[in-house]
């Protein structure tokens, strides 16, 4: 025993005596030390002017005068942060999933009374085929929750749809990140994106040290998706030494607002089936239509299955989520992918990566159920869903006109009215002496204006910058998801900063 104690005090009093001791140990982790690939990754809609917000608020709650009340964070699509209510019967079922107890014979009374039929058998139903919600599930998902996302689909589309193809991930942006992975082999992979582009697109592929391939929007019209564009641009990308292997469309447009004709829709088919170019759709916007006559959302699927047998093995990737639409459930992290003429050894290496996760968060999973299975007309809550669906969604649709209006009323400013999606992208002409002191600053032009405009209003968008723009443009990306009562007086303060910003740097 004495022999074995000896071993460690010789230890320490070597220790103690090293010239190590005292001395400062340098970091394993510097910023000269990480993954490079983390540090060429750039997300806009959470950068600069999010942190300044989050500043700001903090002053405000010091009662400091800064000339307004609130931040209002129009950075971000997240509904219910701007005071969005939540579905009733989503909450509902959610709630007792969440605490099963209450669905014990002896509570039953009390749960009646607060709870209507539908909701209380509905949340049965879930945990029956769930178990507990603190428990893994399957790493694709809850079967049961999948069989409900093909029937969506399948009624949706009018096409079949088969379980074993879907998975369920935490939210959408999980699941484009799954089959990016996969799709990018070599630095020389290249992805093609749209610009302007949701960030994670570009932050991803900068992360898997893949190479974007830009094609540009048509603003002129309405961000339109030109194919002699898409032909330059794959093009462009070739002669550089990419090999494009995907291309990723987001409709409705992010942060563009647009949404493609199904002529339009048949043409970038037809060009993926003809480069052989994997197709990845980004729909999380599908329901936040506000022209359905006009300009309708139709799935790719759809559009794809339409065309005939000779696409039956084009390869495409559907993307949805809970956190859009009328549902606004961002912080669940709920959504799914659908692999659609996908090789089955390759679904098999996703489901493989999916099982490293072990599963998705299971509270996010109920919630795409209750998204894709609905209330139905005759169940109790039906009306009361329908009537909360359809005024969320009136709202919205007044809100994006009243904030495309102002900002075309604005000295210097066009921007394309919302055909779907929560975004307005307007562009802005600054004067040379604005653009100067942005150059002084250190600051993009657009970038230097959506600072000023925190600075004056409280408003926090996005730089056009953060998404990519035409050369010589500038632009930012706004929500219109400020509560609806408030937008006299958000949109009066804009109309105020706008003038005076022109003011100050006119010639």
């Amino acid at each position: 025993m004495q022999a074995t104690t000896a071993i460690p005090i010789l230890l320490c009093k070597r220790l103690s005596t090293s010239k190590f001791v005292g001395a400062r140990r340098s970091k394993v982790l510097t910023y000269d030390s990480i993954n490079s690939h983390v540090k060429k990754v750039e997300y806009a809609v959470r950068g600069e002017l999010a942190i300044r917000a989050e500043k700001i608020k903090e002053k405000l709650a010091k009662n400091e005068d800064l000339g307004f009340e609130a931040v209002v964070n129009c950075n971000i699509g997240n509904p219910q942060q701007l005071m969005q209510r939540p579905i009733t019967f989503f909450r509902q079922v959610a709630a007792l999933t969440e605490y099963p107890d209450l669905l014990s014979p002896e509570n039953q009374d009390h749960v009646k009374a607060l709870f209507p039929s539908d909701a209380i058998e509905r949340a049965r139903k879930l945990l029956k085929q769930i178990g507990s919600v603190g428990a893994y599930s399957h790493s694709q998902g809850v079967p049961h929750i999948r069989q409900d996302v093909a029937k969506f689909i399948e009624e949706r589309d009018g096409y079949p749809s088969d379980m074993n193809n879907i998975f369920l991930t935490q939210g959408a942006s999980s699941g484009v990140q799954s089959v990016l992975q996969l799709i990018i082999t070599h630095p020389d992979v290249g992805v093609m994106i749209p610009i302007p582009q949701y960030p994670l697109y570009s932050a991803t592929l900068s992360l898997f040290n893949a190479r974007a391939v830009p094609y540009y929007l048509n603003e002129d019209d309405d961000w339109s998706l030109d194919i002699d564009q898409l032909t330059s641009s794959l093009a462009n990308g070739r002669s550089k030494g990419c090999e494009v292997r995907a291309l990723v469309i987001i409709n409705p447009g992010n942060p563009t607002g647009q949404c493609l004709t199904e002529r339009n829709m048949r043409e970038i088919i037809e060009f993926c089936y003809n480069e052989r170019i994997v197709l990845l759709a980004d729909e999380v916007y599908q329901t936040n239509i506000y022209r359905p006559s006009e300009r309708p959302f139709h799935s790719f699927k759809k559009i794809l299955r339409s065309m005939g047998s000779k696409y039956e093995d084009f390869e495409l990737f559907s993307f949805h989520s809970i956190s859009k639409g009328m549902i606004g459930e961002c912080g669940r992290r709920g959504g799914y992918y659908e692999c659609t003429g996908i090789d089955r050894e390759v679904v098999g290496q996703l489901y493989k990566l999916a099982s490293v996760s072990l599963c998705p968060n299971v509270q996010g999973q109920i919630m795409v159920d209750l998204m894709v299975k609905p209330p139905k007309r005759g169940d109790p809550s039906h009306e009361l869903y329908q009537k909360e669906l359809k005024g969320i969604y009136a709202s919205l649709k007044r809100r994006s006109e009243k904030l495309s209006g102002l900002f075309n009323s604005l000295d210097g400013v066009t921007c394309n009215d919302a055909k779907g999606s929560m975004y307005l992208f307007p562009r802005i002409r600054l004067p040379p002496k604005a653009i100067e002191a942005a150059r002084e600053a250190g600051k993009q032009p657009d970038e230097f204006y959506c600072l000023a405009m925190l600075d004056a209003t409280g408003v926090c968008v996005v730089p056009g910058s953060g998404f990519g723009q035409k050369d010589g443009t500038w632009h930012f990306r706004s929500t219109f998801l400020p509560p609806e009562e408030l937008f006299d007086g958000f949109c009066a303060n804009l109309k105020k900063f706008h003038q005076e910003f022109l003011s100050k740097y006119r010639d």
